[in-house]
């Protein structure tokens, strides 16, 4: 374990030196910086497991000296020595990207624990993103009888997986519950149940008791909807399909211009589906739909720093 202690004065490096030393069990190596700049060039050739830096210093302080390492090296963790009348300031460079902080006059009581933890934290996080580096892909499979109330269960499973896992923007996430809610509504009631749109828009109420008249009988109640979800670092992919008869695809016209596709009773679905889906494709008999979503750059870093 290798530990650098950033700090302009001599007595203060000393201190922190002995009480590192007398919790040291034989293999922790320690280097000492006298300033912010100094640390920065002793980071790039010693690569400590962890900074210890003063907050007040001539030149580049502490605060400084975090906003540099969360920028050149934010896999370090760095701690804060603080003095009385310096909170704020350790607030905002918390704020930065700090680990943590222990008050100067608690050195000697709360130093070694709070190296230990944040060591600990550093640890897993580096685990993390060495399986990460080994992750390819992960595929989940569901399959959905025709009832309703699964789309959402559904839904806000796949939602709370992409945010948690693979860390997808809340905008992105919005708009792929959106797509994949139409999709799967679409394999059930108008796939596997034969629904027409046309029967929705002029009423709803006799739609849906049709929809649970026909989970009931022949050939409609032994339907299912197969939905399998893929995700890859380029891409996250979505196939749903159903046991209907299927539709024309080439039949249903998509111009991304054309809002008044929002309004028709037929298609809706489709419109925000293609919009918000980078790639669209169909099975030829139309019962089965791929979409695909790309991450774009920001994302793609984000889901290279999260582990599955």
């Amino acid at each position: 374990m290798t530990i650098l202690v950033v700090d302009d004065t001599a007595v203060d490096r000393a201190l922190v030196g002995g009480i590192l030393q007398k919790n040291n069990s034989g293999n922790l190596t320690i280097h000492f910086a006298e300033s912010g700049e100094e640390a920065l060039e002793m980071v790039a050739s010693e690569e400590p497991d962890v900074v210890l830096t003063d907050l007040r210093m001539p030149g580049m302080d502490g605060l400084e000296l975090v906003k540099a390492m969360r920028f050149e090296f934010p896999f370090i963790p760095c701690i804060l020595m603080t003095g009385h009348g310096s909170e704020e300031i350790a607030a905002e460079a918390l704020r930065q990207g700090a680990a943590s902080y222990v008050p100067k006059t608690d050195l000697i009581k709360k130093l070694a624990s709070t190296l230990i933890n944040v060591l600990a934290s550093a640890h897993h996080e580096r685990v993390s993103r060495r399986f990460d580096d080994c992750w390819l892909e992960t595929t989940s499979h569901f399959t959905l009888s025709n009832d309703a109330s699964l789309i959402g269960a559904v839904t806000g499973h796949v939602q709370n997986y992409l945010q948690k896992f693979r860390s997808v923007p809340e905008n992105e996430l919005v708009r792929l519950g959106v797509a994949l809610d139409e999709a799967l509504r679409n394999a059930m009631f108008h796939g596997n149940l034969q629904l027409e749109s046309e029967l929705w828009a002029v009423d709803p109420e006799k739609f849906y008791a049709e929809a649970e008249r026909r989970q009931q009988v022949d050939p409609y109640r032994d339907r299912t909807v197969h939905f399998t979800l893929t995700c890859r670092r380029e891409e996250i992919r979505f196939v749903i399909r159903d046991h209907g008869v299927g539709f024309d695809v080439k039949g249903q016209a998509f111009d991304p211009a054309d809002p008044t596709q929002l309004t028709r009773p037929s298609g809706r679905g489709l419109f925000l589906i293609r919009t918000f889906m980078d790639e669209v494709n169909f099975n030829e008999v139309g019962n089965e739909i791929t979409m695909i979503f790309r991450p774009k750059m920001g994302d793609c870093l984000a889901f290279d720093e999260v582990s599955i």
